[in-house]
Formats: C-alpha cells, structure tokens, sequence
C-alpha cells in the first residue's frame, strides 16, 4: 500500500455516494475508487453468505484499482460480514455500523434509539448489539424499511407515496418517544426531508457518513497513509455492475458534479 493509492468505498448502489461525498469533504486529497452493485442490489433481502460473496468479490476488483483501504459503504454488507472481511484480505477495512453507534451515543438524551434498516441489518441485531455495548441502559426500537432503497434508486423520494410510506414505517418510532434515529442504509440519508417532516424537530437523524468519514481519516493517520497534497485534483474513479447511466445521473445530482462510471462485468 502507498500514500498515493485511493479509498476504496462499496456498496450495493448509490447509497454509498453518501459516504464519498463526506470523504470529499474531510480528506480532499484523497482519491476515491466507489463500485456500485447495481444489477445486485438491494442486498437487504438476500441470505448474509450471498451478501458476502458479493463483496468479496468486489474487494478481489478494488484490490485491482490499487486501494489502500476498504470501506464497506453499505450496512447490509457491513452486518453480513465486516469480520469476515477484515481477516481476509491484507488491508485495512471499515464498515458504517459502529461510527452510526457512537454518534448516536453523543446525541440521545433520553436514551430511546430508533434504528431503520434493510430487512438484512434489522434482522441481524447488528445495531442492537453495538448500541448495547456502548450504553446497557439504551433502549433500541427498530424498523425494516425495505421500500426505501428501491424508492431512493429509482428518485422518487419527493412523491406523496413516499410520504406515506415513511408515515408508516415510523410510526413505531414516534410511538416510542425516541429523540435519535439512526439511519441504518447509506440509502436513508437521501430521504433526510421527508423522514423530518414525518418526525418533526425533536428528534435527531443520525447518518454515519460522517462519522465513517472521520474513521477513515484516523486510520490513514494511524497507518501513515494519508496522500500529502500534490496541487493537483484528486480524479475519483466510478464503477458499477448494472448500466452505467442512471448511476452517472444519480450520482452527478448527490455529488453536484460530473460522474463518468465504467461497468463491470462479472464472469
């Protein structure tokens, strides 16, 4: 691994642009290297063992790209299996779970967390288990919200359905009292608006973006790895399994710039 190699981010569409976009943000000068899953995705239904040989896969190509680290941008993928990643491959790998967990941590006041997700991440406790490591007395309601990635890929996050929908989603939420959500699918922070106007003002959205951001950043301080500033732009790269259009025009929108993505084609 070298300085000047890229980060590596992964997940199972555009949800993931989520975390990239904090990557521009904390660490300019750093190159990106995003696959997108998109002629797999939506990885929250699937078996964990399928999930993981997904990204095993697409950990083989990034290594490819000449990576020097790995994040798993998508908690489907990140519940499934970050351990059995991290033992795997020779290099280091974070996943969105345990940042989401401690800011979550910080905000809530009253100690009542609400957590949606994939069927796949609700279903393995991944967040209940976190949140209960770092705090007993937490209580954590959770939600499968499997519509809203599909909603999401396919723009429809402004329709009065989705409105709908959301309403019923979170309604054990706003049963519940909690004051912190943790949106638990890079997917979810693209639904920000309409999930605040369902939940109002008092209670907190949590997105690990940032904080797998912040992560990330002390691991290449850690390791040495920080790309030192060279004047010149840092180019991104953008990779996809599925068509590469409505990718490039999702993902120009989220990150307010151009994105060229090339498809790759599993053998």
């Amino acid at each position: 691994m070298e300085r000047n190699h890229a980060i590596g981010v992964l997940d199972s569409g555009v949800g993931g642009l989520t975390v990239a976009r904090e990557l521009f943000r904390q660490l300019p000068e750093e190159r990106i290297v995003y696959f997108g899953d998109t002629a797999r995705m939506p990885y929250g239904p699937r078996p964990h063992g399928e999930v993981r040989s997904f990204v095993r896969q697409i950990i083989r190509f990034l290594e490819t790209q000449d990576v020097k680290m790995i994040i798993v941008a998508c908690n489907s993928a990140t519940a499934a299996g970050l351990p059995y990643y991290q033992a795997e491959f020779d290099l280091p790998i974070i996943g969105v779970i345990e940042p989401g967990v401690r800011a979550a941590g910080r905000h809530t006041r009253n100690k009542r967390v609400g957590v949606i997700g994939t069927a796949g991440t609700i279903t393995s406790r991944a967040y209940d288990e976190a949140l209960h490591r770092l705090d007993p007395a937490v209580t954590v309601i959770s939600q499968a919200c499997p519509l809203f990635v599909l909603i999401v890929e396919n723009e429809l996050s402004e329709t009065p359905e989705t409105l709908r929908v959301a309403e019923e989603y979170l309604r054990p939420m706003q049963q519940a009292d909690i004051d912190s959500l943790i949106l638990g699918c890079t997917h979810y922070p693209l639904l920000s608006g309409v999930l605040s106007k369902v939940l109002g003002p008092g209670v907190r959205l949590i997105s690990s973006a940032e904080e797998t951001a912040c992560e990330a950043k002390e691991v290449l301080r850690q390791l040495d790895l920080e790309r030192k500033g060279t004047g010149a732009e840092a180019r991104h790269r953008y990779f996809v399994s599925g068509p590469p259009a409505p990718f490039a025009a999702v993902g120009g929108k989220l990150l307010s710039q151009p994105v060229e993505a090339y498809q790759v084609v599993w053998p």
